[in-house]
């Protein structure tokens, strides 16, 4: 439990982006407007269920209109409320705006266990808060553009862009209304894993400077370093997966809502997703050693620690016992303004969550222009590329043949450049990209700004300086 005298959520996100601001020289009435949610908007809807009506409480929250439309997931989860809607949509605007996605910051949420209801109930119930968001412009593809959160997933997004569809018959943009489809539905190729794939590529950015491993007390690559995650959910699980797949990095712990799983020489990741998607936790799963407090985990010696499931998990009571030198903040606010400080004091570099885990609204914005655009990614000039490597290639091979053993080809070379970048690799091209930019664009303030403390200060700075320049264009 977080301490009593701690900050809600939202004044967490509030009390980080005044120690931003206070280094930055903005007309106190600008900084005011950047700050306050625009307008917050709670339905109260019923639906007939059961043979009985039940009612159901859910929000959307606009946070800032500086650019349009404005972006932020729908959240199912019982502990939705205004509070922390508003807190996620300011940290929405914070993050596109570092990342350079040109949305608005926006988040929704609905009052409910998805996990009570049958799959055709939940459709129901997600078509009925479509409707009520949908009738005021709060889903729209110029104005207001759900995705994925906790609880909800590409099943959701298709009945809210059917659901849009239906009421908007002549809209030729209608599936741009909401992202995180699935791809057979005006989705795109790599958005369920774009998260966590995003979490990869802040950490394969991090380690490429060799100062800002030094400063968490680290060297080296990820190639063996040992990483604990908590929450095994679809951020979480990419990330662990990739890291330790394709980076070397070890997994010695997963923690998940029933206890905690470790083991010094490496967990199977994919084993272990399985193993919840059968049991609904990971008690049970007999090549790991199980904790039933799995909280205590979250203060293990590693490297990397990656909370990925719920804000406010590292506090007051726990802050000083974490052991790890790198926090990557892969959930929204998994660290409260209080133990950020306790954090920084001791040394802790952390790698926050406005730009960790902003994969998601960049790869949605990538499938957004799909959808307006009406034409997936390569489509037009992927066999082009080919055709011009097939030049490269057949000279090459006239090379070899005139050369004879004095020089040839490698095998795998002429498959692998005759390829052209189909939609996927151009998603996690432009993913890479935009993690790399980002991240450099925070370094350059955090090494560059002596009363530039932390990364999480030189983001917000990045980001607010960006939200400031959109409105001052607009003459505010």
């Amino acid at each position: 439990m977080a301490n009593i005298n701690e900050p809600s959520f939202r004044e967490s996100v509030d009390l980080m982006f005044n120690r931003a601001v206070a280094l930055m020289d903005l007309p106190s009435g600008l900084e005011e407007k950047i700050r306050v949610c625009n307008a917050t908007y709670t339905v109260r809807f019923g639906v007939r269920l059961r043979g009985e009506i039940k009612t159901f409480t859910g929000y959307r929250s606009v946070h800032s209109e500086h650019m349009e439309p404005v972006k932020g997931g729908i959240r199912y989860a019982l502990g939705v409320n205004q509070d922390e809607v508003e807190a996620l949509a300011a940290l929405m605007t914070f993050k596109c705006a570092l990342v350079e996605t040109p949305f608005g910051g926006s988040k929704g949420g609905l009052c409910i266990d998805p996990r009570e209801y049958e799959e055709h109930e939940l459709e129901l119930i997600t078509r009925r808060f479509a409707y009520e968001l949908a009738k005021r412009d709060l889903i729209n593809p110029s104005q207001n553009v759900p995705a994925p959160d906790m609880g909800t997933g590409e099943r959701e997004m298709s009945w809210i862009a059917d659901q849009y569809a239906r009421m908007n018959t002549t809209d030729i943009n209608a599936k741009a209304c909401v992202t995180g489809k699935p791809p057979h539905a005006g989705g795109i190729a790599g958005r369920v894993e774009a998260t966590g794939r995003g979490v990869q590529y802040a950490l394969r950015e991090f380690f490429r400077h060799p100062e800002d491993i030094a400063k968490a007390g680290l060297s080296g690559t990820l190639d063996g370093k040992r990483i604990i995650v908590q929450g095994l959910g679809n951020v979480g699980y990419h990330a662990a997966k990739f890291l330790s797949e394709q980076d070397g990095s070890k997994v010695t712990g997963i923690i998940e809502r029933d206890g905690a799983l470790t083991d010094p020489n490496g967990i199977d990741v994919e084993a272990v997703h399985k193993w919840i998607g059968q049991h609904g936790g990971v008690k049970g799963y007999a090549d790991a050693t199980y904790h039933e407090d799995g909280s205590k985990v979250l203060e293990e010696e590693c490297d990397i620690l990656i909370p990925a499931a719920l804000e406010g998990v590292i506090n007051l009571t726990n802050a000083d016992q974490i052991k790890a030198p790198l926090i990557i903040e892969a959930a929204n606010g998994p660290i409260t303004s209080g133990a950020d400080k306790v954090l920084r004091e001791k040394g802790t570099v952390v790698i926050p969550d406005l730009y960790a885990n902003a994969g998601g609204v960049t790869v949605s914005y990538f499938e957004w222009v799909k959808n307006l655009s009406h034409i997936r990614f390569g489509r037009m000039q992927r066999r082009q590329e080919e055709a011009r490597h097939q030049l490269v290639v057949d000279e090459l091979e006239r090379l070899d043949r005139y050369l004879g053993d004095a020089w040839s080809m490698t095998p795998q070379f002429k498959d692998q450049y005759l390829r052209g970048a189909d939609e996927l690799e151009l998603v996690r091209s432009g993913l890479d990209d935009t993690m790399r930019t980002a991240y450099q664009a925070m370094r350059e303030i955090w090494h560059s700004r002596d009363e530039v403390e932390d990364l999480r200060m030189a983001g917000y700075i990045v980001a607010i300086t960006r939200v400031s320049a959109s409105y001052r264009a607009k003459g505010l």
